[in-house]
């Protein structure tokens, strides 16, 4: 092996790595592994200080809404450099854990599942063209069982608002922009009315604008977008008339409807390329 490299086995796997020089030498974990090196030094403190202040929001020691103490303070109880704390702090504020409010302090979010989940939607948006057709497979699983709970839940304010959601889809057939706000509000409206939140959470990120818009972009150059409306006004009479199965059953259709147009608009893509 050469000079200046010095390999470390570990259980899973052995990984060389350079040597800086021996004062800057620091080992990190990837998978079973530990690496070495300047990068590593700070990505362990890092994930060190996140792991830490995790640790202390879930015990209960730093509840939602709690301020933390002042970074000196906070490095200190840890044992960690304050440069790690800080680094720490500005990751689970990207995360929606921590409140950063310049001038005050960093509080502890409320937690709630719309926050925590809300990254979700973003990295749907990103996903490749073949994992999409794993997120219509999740929706397949989730969005039946939600409608038919929300079946039970409705209450006449919320069928009339859902009501009026498909009398605007109606009108704007052909245009698939109104298409896409009017979908994704019939939907949110049906899942919102469960009234668990992480549920409409996820189910909001994963019905994202990119994969709506592929689908009824595919719906409308297939001339199949009044069939899939008429899905939407068989799910809103099963839901007016507080059937369960009816509603749970009529949502897994249209999911698979869904699913099916995307599959077509992907394979087209697929041939033009």
């Amino acid at each position: 092996m050469a000079s200046g490299q010095r390999r470390r086995q570990t259980s899973d796997v052995s990984i060389v790595v350079g040597v800086a020089g021996a004062g800057r030498m620091a080992r990190v974990r990837v998978g079973g592994a530990r690496l070495t090196g300047p990068k590593g030094a700070s990505m362990a403190l890092t994930d060190d200080a996140i792991a830490k202040i995790r640790s202390m929001i879930q015990s209960g020691e730093l509840p939602p809404g709690a301020r933390l103490p002042p970074e000196p303070q906070l490095a200190a109880q840890m044992g960690l450099s304050r440069s790690g704390v800080r680094e720490a702090v500005k990751v689970l504020e990207s995360a929606r854990v921590l409140d950063v409010r310049r001038g005050d302090g960093t509080y502890v979010t409320s937690l709630a599942p719309r926050l925590l989940l809300q990254g979700l939607g973003v990295a749907v948006e990103l996903l490749r063209d073949d994992t999409l057709l794993e997120v219509m497979e999740v929706r397949r699983l989730l969005e039946p069982m939600a409608t038919g709970l929300a079946a039970l839940r409705m209450t006449d304010a919320d069928l009339d608002e859902l009501g009026q959601i498909l009398e605007d889809m109606r009108a704007a057939t052909d245009d698939a922009e109104k298409l896409i706000q009017f979908d994704t509000a019939f939907h949110h409206t049906v899942v919102a009315t469960t009234g668990n939140e992480t549920l409409i959470s996820l189910l909001d990120g994963l019905s994202g604008r990119t994969l709506r818009a592929r689908v009824w972009r595919g719906l409308i150059e297939g001339n199949a977008a009044h069939q899939t409306i008429e899905e939407h006004h068989t799910i809103y009479l099963a839901l007016r008339a507080r059937d369960q199965l009816l509603a749970q059953a009529s949502a897994l259709l249209h999911v698979n409807t869904s699913e099916a147009w995307l599959r077509t608009v992907l394979a087209a893509k697929s041939a033009d390329g």
